[in-house]
C-alpha cells in the first residue's frame, strides 16, 4: 500500500482530534531509556529497540507515545489539557520459528488523543470520540476496567504480599493462574534457620531481611478458600454486551460487595455513553479486556477490533492510567488522564478493502 495513503488516513484523524479541543504535540523519537523502560510492560520492555549513546547513556526507539506525553504533560503542562499526536512508533515483533503468514511491522504509524482532567465524563469523551471517528468500518467496540479486577484482587482475604504478588501479574494471565493455584494449597514448608555466617551476594542485609520476612508470612499464610477462586474465575469470564455484563456483574456483586464501586462506575460511564448517543447492546464488556493491554492502564479500557481479521491487533485502543501520573509527576502528584491511539495503516487497508 502507498505510504501516503496511511499518512493521509493519519493527518485526518489528526484534524478530527485537533477539532476535539486537542493541541499536537511531536515526541522525540529517540527517547532516555532509563526512566521509560520500567513504566512499560514486560511485553513493551522486550520489544523496544534500545541502543547506547556515548552521551545520553541508554536510549530507545519511541515505542509508544502516551509515556512521554506524559512525561511532558506532568513537568510543564496545566490541566485540564488535551494533546493529539501523528507518528511512528517501533516494536520488535517476534516471528518465532517461522515467519508468519500476516507478519506485523515493526515500525508503524500511530494518530492518538490524551485527556487530562478532573472530570467524571473523561472515559465517555474520549470513547465517544473514538467511537464517532471509527463508525464508518466494521469494528467491534470491546470495553474493560482494569479497576474492576483490581478492587477484585485487593478484596482476596489474602496476607498483603500475596495481594500485591497477585496485583503485580494480573497483567499475566499465566502467571496470574499459577500463583492463584499456589495460593490455594498449603504453603510449602521452608527452613530459614538463623545464621552468625558472613552475608555474601549483591544483595544487602536489609533486601535479604526483608525477603525473608516476606518468605516466613507466605509460609504462614492459610489457603485461599477456592470459593474465592471461583468468584475470580466468574469475574474474568464476564463477556457480554455491556448491559447483559451489567447484570452478571451485580449478581456477582450481591456475594461480592466488594465489587460495588467499581460496577457503580460502569454503570455511571454507560449511561454517560447513552446519552453520547452510543447504544451500550452494541458495545461488548470484556471484564479480561484490560488484561491484555499496556499495563499502565489502571482503569477503564477500551478497543476497536476488525473481527474479519482476527490476525490483526486493535485498529484503536486505550484507557485510564492515572497511577502513570502519579509515577511521573512532582512529589508524586496525578491527574485523572484517559487516552487512546488509532492505527492509521490498518485503517487505510479497511478502506482500500
Amino acid at each position: 500500500m502507498p505510504k501516503h495513503d496511511k499518512q493521509a488516513v493519519g493527518q485526518r484523524f489528526l484534524t478530527a482530534f485537533r477539532e476535539a479541543g486537542a493541541v499536537e504535540v511531536a515526541p522525540d523519537i529517540l527517547l532516555p531509556a532509563a526512566t521509560l523502560l520500567d513504566l512499560y510492560g514486560e511485553d513493551i520492555r522486550a520489544r523496544a529497540y534500545t541502543t547506547t549513546d556515548p552521551l545520553r547513556g541508554e536510549v530507545m526507539l519511541r515505542p509508544d507515545f502516551t509515556v512521554p506525553v506524559v512525561q511532558m504533560h506532568m513537568t510543564e503542562g496545566a490541566e485540564p489539557a488535551r494533546y493529539c499526536y501523528l507518528g511512528e512508533v517501533f516494536r520488535k515483533q517476534d516471528p518465532g520459528d517461522e515467519r508468519p503468514v500476516s507478519p506485523r511491522d515493526n515500525e508503524y504509524l500511530q494518530a492518538g488523543f490524551e485527556l487530562f482532567a478532573h472530570d467524571p465524563q473523561a472515559d465517555a469523551e474520549v470513547f465517544a470520540l473514538f467511537h464517532r471517528l471509527l463508525s464508518p468500518y466494521p469494528l467491534r467496540a470491546v470495553m474493560g476496567d482494569m479497576a474492576l479486577l483490581m478492587d477484585a484482587v485487593r478484596a482476596l482475604p489474602q496476607a498483603d504480599a500475596r495481594r500485591d504478588a497477585l496485583l503485580h501479574h494480573v497483567w499475566r494471565p499465566g502467571r496470574f493462574a499459577r500463583l492463584l493455584s499456589r495460593f490455594s494449597r498449603p504453603a510449602a514448608p521452608r527452613d530459614l534457620p538463623d545464621t552468625a555466617a558472613a552475608w555474601a551476594g549483591l544483595r544487602s542485609r536489609d533486601e535479604m531481611d526483608a525477603r525473608i520476612a516476606r518468605l516466613t508470612a507466605d509460609r504462614d499464610a492459610g489457603p485461599l478458600d477456592p470459593v474465592w477462586i471461583a468468584r475470580l474465575e466468574r469475574l474474568f469470564a464476564i463477556r457480554a454486551p455491556l448491559p447483559v455484563a451489567l447484570a452478571d456483574l451485580r449478581g456477582l456483586m450481591g456475594e461480592w460487595p466488594d465489587l460495588a464501586p467499581a460496577v457503580r462506575r460502569i454503570e455511571v460511564r454507560t449511561g454517560m455513553l447513552s446519552s453520547a448517543k452510543i447504544a451500550p447492546e452494541s458495545v461488548l464488556f470484556d471484564a479480561s479486556h484490560g488484561r491484555h493491554t499496556m499495563e499502565y492502564y489502571d482503569g477503564f479500557t477500551f478497543s476497536f477490533a476488525a473481527e474479519s481479521r482476527p490476525d490483526w491487533p486493535p485498529v484503536a485502543s486505550g484507557g485510564r492510567y492515572d497511577a502513570l501520573t502519579a509515577v511521573l509527576g512532582r512529589g508524586g502528584r496525578a491527574i485523572p488522564a484517559v487516552g487512546g491511539i488509532i492505527r492509521p495503516g490498518l485503517v487505510a487497508e479497511l478502506e482500500a478493502a
